[in-house]
């Protein structure tokens, strides 16, 4: 095999890889035609593999809708080779990995990733999904049920509902019509009624259409290509190929009565949409052209002169975007989905009308090749100086694009546009054309105004045809505004240099300390991207001081935001992404991307931030974006409000959002002119820079910004006294004391109900730490597989840590449409009970072998620049300040004794522990709310059931805080 600087050379076809990419790659095709990709990565800590399968819903029998769908989740039982039930997934996240798949119109996706030494047995149960899986009866009716729970936790998200109902808007007898997802109804009920067993229609299809033919399999290991092969050939040409064709679906979705149609359906949720989609040529056929592409940048452009700035300015519009959406070899749709004020609801003709001028801009200006060629060069520098990601992302979408593209593109797929073809572009310019256009308009306003409601998840909506020569009218009605195209982008980098970092740090370092910042310093030793990443955090203490000011914080951060969109769109485009938030004791900005012009944005933003002026066109948009989000958070999942309510009760310095959307309800414009300048007047930043930077660049850059805001003769900023330093705390919870919050749910039309079961252990120490994380690590898949798949209780079942500033627990979070919470803490319960056992039993070589699992996953290598310095800021930002916290925990992991994971379980975690302390968060859906008051009689003592939760945290005693610790010297 020869490999080029650029390409690997493979059986006389070049792949197409990344300048900056170190890996071998080779395809091979086994005896049974399944082609694979192998990808050798000597610097890995994790291997990886995925399997495409072109098969898919759109393949779906009549009546079983979602047996593919179905059959996806059923791989994961058991083979007629390892034929424990869950015994894959057990052995995947013991050796710590993780697992997952989907479902898609024509394609399955079945991929894991685990720790490299214990790939080669991973592989080999993975393989046994298509070799000879056990689908027994016992486990076909309980995952038909997982399925359901699944379909459950859908049918109020707005986005599950719109899409059915684009498809249901569709030929009837053409498979994009279908639902796909399945549940009882499709699965059980139905099929039983007419006499058809489920579980013989499941195998016929899987004997149908697992074909080795059809399949792409990617494999992504430490060893040599060599090696990796004679691993693949000796396991996966077991696969039997029964010389399948790939299922095809000709012919469009949708006919004439399906387009010229304006949709009026109601969401769940708060919030104007609008929803414009055309079919088009599939892009796919011109992928290095890239016609949607060229399209969708130039139609979701968000600088001056642009379609979405225009509707921002008329205060019209919050979010516009548009490209390709769903497609296939042999129809696609391009979309534009706009977000809507109250006003642009209002004037929803005039906003199609742009849309159009825009469009006819397009056709008029014709297709410019410097725009193609800026594209095209934005898209090269993404491609060839890429972050390494984790193996398992990496691979999936390898994977899917083996099924479509030439070898050659594998890895580049559509995301390389490099022929100039005016003709092809051209083309698609003019299928966005009234004639075929269809309209989903989503509004709550269009309650009671609907005579139709689909099928699957009951949208009520109405539908109308409307004409060309009325999309015309709605033209010429449209306001006179400036569209034109955007200028040339003056942020594409030009320089990919690499700064020679003198300093080989492999920590951050305190560089710098005034009285008004401090600065982390890390340069990159390991990537070799030119890319930087640039976190500074405005502590400012007024910002958590009442429900009052978080919020006028908020909509400070949301107006910079706001502000700085039409010039920094330019610099995102480029690949610099920067972002102003809320963090715990203030706002933060975060700059990452390409070094070369990171500087300009940077003193471009905190320019904003001392000049800033409240424009009162700008915050009533923002006011009404943030009180509908408020307004949404009664929508949320279940298991996400049990969450909140957690943290709620936990963190201190939090407020409730009810408190939040009364706030807001009465804040003027005037309120924040008068707030910012407060806010600003005390504050202390906390700096971290990282990545192609040499520490003079860094240093110059905090200068600068002190400048700025602490060094003017009447400065805006001015340094916190040491009193004022802010720290986060958290609530100490009683030693054998069992604490309970019991809430309905805040969507009466909600029937899921969710547990959040939490056990808080201990204040960061390495010690604990790694035997709570062992614990966690013994415990997941046992959780897993006995609450969702044995008992299933619901689809989202999960045993996951947790860490409010450096106080250690660890949450079981279960929702459920078949049982109640009450239930619910009562099988978690159990499960502790039975798990004493399998600890107690556990063998010495069980033990090592988690151990080495845990210490496998500790060591594991970030990938990129992004990663590693989010793991350095959470120790920045919490105060913990343990960089060597990996290898510290893994010196403690090497001395541990079986005994001590013992004691420790049964002094903290098991039922009845002494030195336990649990808080169980039940919200109650619609289905279980009679439950609630007996299960408030039966909690048992000793407890404290939580009534009030502001006035219960006022009460009890707090954790310190790291940040209140000594502050490291220079």
């Amino acid at each position: 095999m020869a490999v080029e600087k650029s390409n690997t050379r493979v059986q006389g076809v070049e792949i197409l890889k990344p300048r900056t990419d170190n890996r071998d790659y080779r395809m091979i095709v086994l005896k049974n035609l399944l082609q694979v990709l192998l990808i050798s990565d000597p610097d890995t800590d994790k291997c990886a593999a995925s399997m495409s399968v072109s098969v898919g819903s759109f393949s779906d029998p009549q009546g079983l809708e979602g047996l593919a769908h179905f059959l996806e989740h059923m791989l994961f039982y058991a083979s007629e080779k390892y034929p424990e039930e869950d015994s894959y997934s057990k052995y995947i996240t013991e050796h710590g990995g993780s697992t997952n798949a989907y479902t898609a119109s024509e394609e399955t996706n079945y991929h894991f990733d685990v720790n490299a030494d214990c790939f080669v047995e991973a592989l080999d149960r993975f393989a046994q999904f298509f070799i000879k899986p056990l689908m027994s009866a016992d486990a076909t009716m309980r995952e038909i049920k997982a399925v359901d729970s699944e379909n459950q936790k859908n049918l109020l998200s707005d986005g599950w509902r719109m899409r059915q109902l684009q498809k249901h808007l569709s030929k009837e007898d053409h498979p994009y019509h279908k639902f796909s997802t399945g549940n009882m109804d499709t699965l059980h009920v139905r099929p039983q009624a007419k006499g058809v067993d489920t579980r013989s229609e499941l195998i016929k299809f899987y004997e149908e259409h697992y074909s080795a033919n059809i399949m792409h399999l990617v494999v992504y290991g430490k060893e040599s290509l060599d090696k990796i092969q004679d691993l693949v050939e000796g396991m996966i040409q077991e696969i039997q190929n029964t010389n399948q064709v790939v299922p095809r679906f000709p012919g469009q979705p949708c006919t004439d009565d399906h387009l010229q149609i304006l949709v009026k359906a109601v969401p769940i949720k708060q919030g104007h949409k609008l929803g414009v989609s055309w079919p088009v040529t599939p892009s796919i056929h011109h992928y290095e052209e890239g016609p949607s592409q060229y399209l969708g940048h130039l139609i979701g452009h968000e600088g001056e002169g642009s379609l979405f700035h225009a509707l921002k300015t008329l205060g019209w519009a919050t979010g516009l975007s548009a490209g390709e959406g769903e497609w296939t070899l042999d129809y696609s749709f391009f979309k534009v989905s706009i977000d809507l004020t109250d006003a642009g609801h209002e004037h929803m003709q005039e906003i199609l009308g742009l849309l159009f001028k825009y469009i006819q801009l397009l056709q008029q200006t014709g297709v410019c090749q410097w725009i193609f060629d800026e594209l095209s060069a934005i898209c090269e520098t993404k491609f060839h100086y890429q972050d390494k990601t984790p193996p398992m992302s990496y691979i999936v979408d390898i994977a899917s694009n083996m099924q479509i593209y030439p070898a050659k593109d594998w890895l580049v797929g559509s995301s390389l546009p490099t022929k100039f073809n005016p003709a092809t572009v051209q083309k698609v310019v003019d299928e966005l054309s009234p004639s075929n256009v269809r309209i989903l308009w989503e509004s709550q306003k269009f309650e009671g105004q609907t005579d139709k409601a689909e099928p699957w998840y009951n949208t009520a909506y109405s539908l109308e045809k409307i004409t060309s020569s009325t999309i015309q009218e709605w033209v010429l009605s449209a306001p006179d505004v400036n569209l034109h195209l955007p200028a040339p982008n003056v942020f594409i980098p030009t320089d990919f240099s690499l700064k020679d970092a003198k300093e080989k740090e492999t920590i951050p370092v305190l560089l710098r300390k005034s009285p008004f910042s401090r600065l982390w310093y890390k340069p990159d030793t390991m990537f070799s991207k030119p890319k930087a990443y640039v976190k500074m955090d405005f502590n400012c203490p007024l910002a958590v001081s009442s429900p009052d000011a978080a919020v006028l914080t908020d909509i400070f951060t949301r107006l910079l935001m706001d502000y700085l969109n039409e010039y920094a769109y330019y610099a995102q485009v480029a690949g610099l992404y920067y972002g102003v938030s809320l963090s715990d004791n203030g706002f933060e900005l975060t700059l990452l991307g390409y070094n070369h012009k990171l500087r300009i944005l940077l003193e471009t933003v905190v320019a904003k931030i001392a000049n800033f002026e409240v424009k009162p066109d700008r915050f009533a948009v923002i006011k009404e974006t943030v009180t509908k989000e408020y307004q949404n958070y009664k929508f949320r999942q279940p298991y996400h409000q049990a969450m909140y309510y957690c943290s709620l009760i936990l963190q201190d310095q939090t407020w409730p959002w009810t408190e939040e959307l009364d706030v807001l309800s009465h804040m003027e414009a005037e309120d924040v002119a008068k707030f910012v300048p407060m806010l600003l007047s005390r504050t202390f930043i906390e700096c971290y820079i990282a990545g192609n930077v040499e520490n003079k660049e860094a240093e110059s850059m905090v200068n600068h910004i002190e400048d700025v805001l602490f060094n003017e003769p009447k400065p805006i900023c001015r340094p916190l006294f040491p009193s004022q330093h802010l720290t986060n705390r958290v609530v100490k919870l009683e030693k054998g004391m069992k604490y309970f919050y019991h809430q309905d749910g805040s969507n009466p039309s909600d029937e899921n109900s969710a547990l959040v079961h939490y056990i808080q252990v201990h204040r960061d120490d390495f010690a604990m730490n790694i035997k709570l994380q062992l614990f966690g690590l013994v415990a997941k898949q046992a959780t897993f597989h006995q609450l969702r798949t044995v008992e299933q209780l619901g689809y989202i079942t999960a045993l996951a840590q947790r860490n409010d500033s450096g106080i250690y627990g660890v949450q079981f979070i279960i929702q459920s449409s078949v049982k109640g919470p009450g239930h619910i803490d009562s099988r978690v319960e159990s499960l502790l009970k039975n798990f004493e056992s399998k600890l107690y039993e556990m063998s010495d070589e069980d033990f090592k072998s988690n151990v080495t699992a845990l210490i496998d996953m500790k060591l594991e290598k970030h990938k990129n620049l992004k990663e590693e310095s989010r793991f350095y800021w959470r120790e920045i930002q919490s105060g913990t300040l343990k960089f060597n916290r990996k290898e510290a925990e893994v010196a403690a992991l090497k001395q541990l004794q079986k005994q001590e994971l013992i004691d420790f379980f049964d002094e903290y975690i098991k039922v009845g522990a002494e030195k336990k302390k649990s808080l169980s968060i039940r919200v109650y859906g619609s289905q279980h709310l009679k439950e609630m008051a007996s299960d408030k009689n039966e909690v048992p003592s000793p407890c404290v059931e939580i009534e009030d939760i502001v006035g219960f945290r006022k009460s009890q005693p707090l954790h310190g805080s790291f940040r209140g610790c000594g502050q490291p010297k220079l």
